[in-house]
């Protein structure tokens, strides 16, 4: 049965609070000397920063191509235009700056079914290309992991977090790729439950067609290096002058600490994610630290900027980014009541 209204919102608060909480103790616990802080952002050099926005927007519109490529391989014509997809792309990484949880990745499926009405299926199938999208982003993440590895100063404690992080990345690739093989039913003759399930697999269409995953993996990769520029920009903007080996650490640390996100942005773990491994190379805690908050701000100023224009383009409101995870909750439970039946219709029969 469905919570009340007032149940859910109580819970969601409940872990709001505590990941502040959790938030302020990390920060307190592992932060740093606030006026050395402050001293980092006076001589930041502001030409470095507006080159790492630049070089992240480029890595948006890359990885916008990426998706599109999955989208086409999954859906029958007409496919969404790329500024459409790009729109889409861009609300989800404002949803995900903003909300905590990964809702952008349901709100930039919400923004493309919302001008594909009539398409049965769409749903599903491209909640399945999100997920195909995603997978793609192992082979430059486990490149840049090597990379690191050998070429950077790497923590014993990040090691571990490196390699966890691949073996589940590998292990979510194997379940894309077995899902993507398996043989389609007819969707017709299917019940409701095996047919979302099968318009889902849908979406992995992608890892089916081999040029038109080479090309989604290109793009990925294309998006991952203008990242790592960005990076390595940024550091410049802090007066951090290392080799682009450090950049690649901090690039896969800052993604490892923003896997699950239990606040918005992880704010606080991120920077400490950050400041900490450059200590190995000399660099300051508190402007590691500063320079954590300078980068997230530049990867979070593309994704809230671009996003909230294309978030006015379509109509949509902070209010309605707030209720996708409720709608997607009635699409579980919807999932879960047809389950139910076709089983009391079993035992019926």
């Amino acid at each position: 049965m469905r919570r009340p209204a007032i149940v859910r919102g109580s819970s969601l608060l409940l872990l709001v609070v505590l990941a502040l909480a959790l938030a302020v103790v990390l920060v307190r616990w592992r932060g740093p000397e606030w006026g050395a802080v402050h001293d980092a952002f006076t001589v930041v050099r502001w030409r470095w920063v507006w080159a790492a926005v630049a070089l992240n927007l480029l890595s948006v519109l890359a990885r916008s191509v990426a998706w599109r490529t999955a989208i086409k391989q999954a859906l029958p014509p007409p496919h969404p235009r790329f500024p459409l997809v790009f729109s889409a792309f861009s609300v989800g990484l404002f949803a995900n700056a903003v909300l905590p949880g990964r809702v952008g990745e349901l709100a930039r499926v919400a923004v493309l079914t919302r001008r594909m009405a009539g398409r049965a299926g769409a749903t599903p199938t491209l909640i399945g290309s999100v997920f195909a999208h995603r997978v793609f982003d192992l082979f430059p993440a486990l490149a840049l992991v090597v990379w690191v590895l050998l070429a950077a100063k790497v923590p014993h404690w990040a090691v571990t977090s490196l390699l966890v992080a691949g073996a589940v990345g590998s292990a979510l690739f194997a379940f894309a790729f077995v899902s993507a093989r398996r043989d389609h039913d007819a969707v017709d003759s299917l019940g409701r439950v095996r047919r979302l399930v099968t318009r889902g697999r849908t979406g992995l269409a992608v890892m089916r067609a081999p040029a038109a995953a080479a090309t989604a993996g290109i793009f990925q990769f294309i998006g991952w290096a203008f990242q790592l520029l960005a990076v390595y920009a940024a550091m410049r903007a802090f007066h951090i002058h290392l080799p682009l080996a450090a950049a690649g650490l901090v690039l896969v640390l800052m993604n490892v600490a923003t896997i699950f996100p239990l606040w918005p942005g992880n704010i606080g773990l991120v920077q400490a994610a950050v400041a900490l491994p450059l200590v190995a190379y000399g660099v300051a805690y508190a402007r590691g630290f500063a320079f954590g908050i300078g980068l997230q701000a530049i990867e979070v100023s593309v994704g809230v900027g671009v996003g909230l224009i294309f978030l006015a383009r379509e109509g949509l409101s902070y209010a309605m980014l707030r209720d996708i995870p409720e709608a997607s909750d009635a699409t579980v439970e919807a999932v879960e009541e047809a389950a139910e039946d076709h089983a009391r219709a079993r035992v019926a029969g």
